[in-house]
């Protein structure tokens, strides 16, 4: 077995590459990929019959180039929306419609995209349902709102 792997080591640093490649795509950081681009040089290298101190040094070599070249580049274009918001942080600045009156000084229930949130007045003051409000800010599962006015 040791014997066949010495011969086709190649196979191993393809594995390597392929495994790394499967890492990747759980972290999406675009670090683990620089390691798969280094297995793949260093199976080229042990394709032709190089020693396994040259195979390393490759393996290395375009590891550390990719991690210095390659990786930013993926970052820049790749990650372009990095302060992009998600989840329940989405919701400020968006419009909903009260479904149960916001109380003077009090709770209500605001529906924002399906979802029904409770609410708070901004300035304390009660806003009648079926009203047209903005998400001003999110504590926890209780979101800030205020009147939308027409202008």
């Amino acid at each position: 077995m040791i014997e066949y792997f010495s011969a086709n080591i190649w196979q191993v640093w393809a594995i390597i590459a392929i495994l790394c490649l499967i890492l990747e795509l759980s972290s999406g950081d675009f670090f683990i990929i620089c390691f798969a681009f280094g297995g793949i040089f260093a199976a080229i290298g042990a394709a032709f019959d190089l020693s396994i101190y040259w195979q390393l040094a490759i393996f290395a070599f375009f590891t550390l180039l990719s991690i210095f070249t390659v990786r930013p580049i993926a970052l820049k274009y790749l990650h372009k929306d990095e302060d992009r918001v998600s989840n329940a942080d989405a919701l400020i600045g968006r419009e909903g419609r009260v479904s149960q009156t916001i109380e003077k000084g009090s709770y209500g229930r605001v529906a924002v995209d399906g979802d029904d949130w409770k609410a708070i007045s901004h300035d304390g003051e009660e806003i009648e349902k079926d009203t047209r409000v903005r998400i001003i800010e999110r504590e926890s599962i209780i979101v800030t709102v205020e009147k939308i006015t027409n202008n």
